[in-house]
C-alpha cells in the first residue's frame, strides 16, 4: 500500500497542470448593513438612522463589485473593474474604502516588492514598498473555488486584521488579490470576517501574458508605506472616524 501511494503521488506531480499564465475573475463583497452599522453611534442623528432604515428597506444587504488579477512567471497586477460604487445611499454614508475600489497592485515576486496606485479623494498616490507582511497558519481545510481545490490558511496583518485564505497550488504564484500574498500559491478567497469583506474568485483562464500587461503603473505621488500613513493621519487627525479610515485606506 505505501508503494502505491507513493507511485499514485509520482504519476499525479508528473502530469497536473500548472498554470504559469493568466487572468483570474474576482467578486468583492461588502456587507453594507454592517459596514455603516459601525459607523452610527448614541450621538448620531435622526437624520442618519432615518437614512440608514431607508437604506436596509432599498438595497441588498451586500454590495457586489468586479477586478481581475493577470499573471505571468513571477509578475501578477490586479485591477478593478470599470463599475466604481455610484451608489446615492452608499455616497450619503461618506462612500468609505472598504466599499469602494481604490487600488491598482502590482507585485514582483522576484524582487519581493509591490507598486500600488491608491486613489483617495481626489489625489493619485504610488505606493512602491516591499510586499506586505502576513503572519500565515496553514490548515487541512479544504474548499473548491472556481474548481481549483484550495486550502485554507488564517493569517493576521496590520496587528489586528484576522484574515481566512484560500490558496491553490496548482497555480505557483504566491500573490492574490489586491496585497494580499505570501502562500505557496496563488489566493483565491479572502475573507475579513470583523471588516466585513470578503474577495473570492468566480473564473480563472489560462492564456499567454505579454510582459506589458503585468507591468506597475506610473501614475501619482510617489511615496512608501510609512509616508503615506503619515499623509493619511494628517488628513484624517480631525475626523471622529480617523482610526478606521487609516485602516481601510492601507488594506
Amino acid at each position: 500500500m505505501i508503494i502505491f501511494i507513493l507511485v499514485g503521488k509520482s504519476l499525479f506531480a508528473q502530469y497536473a497542470h500548472f498554470l504559469e499564465s493568466g487572468s483570474i475573475e474576482f467578486e468583492k463583497r461588502v456587507n453594507m448593513y454592517a459596514l455603516i452599522e459601525k459607523g452610527i453611534t448614541q450621538n448620531s442623528s435622526g437624520i442618519i438612522v432615518q437614512a440608514f432604515e431607508a437604506y436596509k428597506k432599498a438595497q441588498p444587504q451586500f454590495l457586489t463589485l468586479n477586478s481581475t488579477l493577470t499573471f505571468s512567471k513571477d509578475k501578477s497586477l490586479y485591477i478593478p473593474a470599470a463599475n466604481g460604487n455610484n451608489n446615492l445611499a452608499v455616497n450619503f454614508f461618506g462612500n468609505r474604502p472598504a466599499s469602494s475600489q481604490i487600488n491598482t497592485v502590482a507585485n514582483d515576486l522576484t524582487l519581493k516588492t509591490s507598486t500600488i496606485q491608491k486613489q483617495v479623494y481626489e489625489e493619485t498616490f504610488l505606493v512602491s514598498d516591499s510586499l506586505r507582511k502576513i503572519k500565515w497558519k496553514i490548515t487541512d481545510e479544504m474548499r473548491d473555488i472556481a474548481g481549483f481545490q484550495c486550502r485554507r490558511a488564517n493569517g493576521l496583518m496590520m496587528d489586528s486584521i484576522y484574515i481566512v485564505a484560500f490558496y491553490t497550488d496548482m497555480i505557483p504564484l504566491s500573490s492574490g488579490p489586491e496585497s494580499f500574498s505570501g502562500l505557496p500559491g496563488m489566493i483565491l478567497g479572502v475573507a475579513l470576517p470583523y471588516e466585513n469583506v470578503t474577495w473570492f474568485a468566480t473564473k480563472v483562464t489560462e492564456k499567454p501574458v505579454p510582459a506589458n500587461n503585468v507591468a506597475a503603473p506610473t501614475k501619482g505621488k510617489p511615496v512608501n508605506n510609512l509616508s503615506f500613513q503619515a499623509i493619511l493621519s494628517d488628513l484624517f487627525k480631525n475626523q471622529r472616524s480617523a482610526s478606521d479610515l487609516l485602516k481601510e485606506y492601507m488594506l
